[in-house]
């Protein structure tokens, strides 16, 4: 796709109308469009993402949408950081055409009363065995803004893995006709997985923080060198206890299906971990 230089001002839909009202400009030119769906808060990996949908097709939609039904009402959704103004700005310099920004009232109307139960991907005893809302919550507000937007393309991160592969799957299933394009995970120079929730960690948290990344490097190097995974994977868990962190899950699985695999024999694998450092909740992936 071509260049474009950033855009002076990019323009914010707050309703539906609007919405269809900017993306019919789009469509009757002929152009293709790539939606970035996100929470707000963004970083430079949120701008990789951008990027990476400026390079497919010829506009770029934000999305901005704490989405209430991802959280449990344990989880830190009143606290999770909202600053529309400068996302708006950063998403500006970045070349985006159009920045979504519903409210909840435009978003799950009174009334609303349908779900999405995802399964397969969403079921494999990972994130979902921590937060059995949560898949459920991501596909019924990503399955919305495909039909608000009629992307052509949606892009997302990989750092989220589990939850890409469920967007894929919810996708090709229910023939929402969206390309899903899946980006690698942004980092700091120490490694660790760029997050919004990283503004949680206290100084010293930071800095015990990108264990997680190296004990991931290192199970990878191990398991792709034959060594058995059960063990390697147990051995990563008690580096990462001493180390301070609090293990959700620490698991091999095959990068497509999110099955068990116990031998590289079993496909593709996908190291996936989460754990809570201090009150936060850090998660990451790394391929073998």
């Amino acid at each position: 796709m071509p260049t474009r230089p950033p855009v002076a001002r990019t323009p914010v839909a707050r309703t539906l109308k609007v919405l269809d009202r900017a993306l019919l400009r789009f469509r009757a030119a002929g152009e293709t469009v790539a939606l970035v769906p996100t929470m707000g808060a963004l970083h430079d990996g949120h701008l990789t993402l951008v990027r990476q949908a400026r390079r497919k097709a010829d506009r770029v939609v934000v999305s901005i949408y704490v989405n209430p039904a991802q959280f449990a009402p344990t989880e830190d959704f009143s606290s999770y950081p909202r600053r529309l103004a400068a996302d708006v700005a950063a998403l500006a310099e970045a070349g985006v055409d159009l920045v979504w920004a519903p409210d909840t009232a435009v978003m799950y109307p009174d009334g609303f009363s349908t779900r999405i139960a995802p399964e397969g991907p969403a079921l494999a005893g990972l994130e979902d065995a921590f937060r059995p809302h949560f898949f459920g919550g991501v596909a019924t507000v990503v399955a919305k803004l495909f039909g608000q937007v009629r992307p052509d393309i949606a892009v997302f991160g990989q750092k989220d893995y589990q939850q890409l592969k469920v967007v894929t799957r919810l996708a090709a299933d229910l023939d929402l006709r969206v390309k899903i394009i899946g980006v690698p995970t942004v980092r700091e120079k120490d490694g660790l997985a760029r997050s919004s929730r990283n503004a949680y960690l206290s100084a010293e948290e930071r800095q015990r923080a990108p264990a997680l990344y190296r004990v991931l490097a290192d199970c990878a190097a191990k398991i792709k060198a034959g060594r058995p995974i059960r063990a390697v994977l147990e051995s990563g868990r008690k580096v990462l206890a001493r180390e301070g962190f609090v293990v959700d899950y620490l698991e091999a699985r095959h990068a497509e299906t999110l099955a068990p695999v116990r031998s590289l024999k079993d496909g593709p694998i996908r190291l996936l971990v989460a754990a809570k450092l201090g009150t936060t909740r850090l998660i990451d992936n790394l391929a073998v």
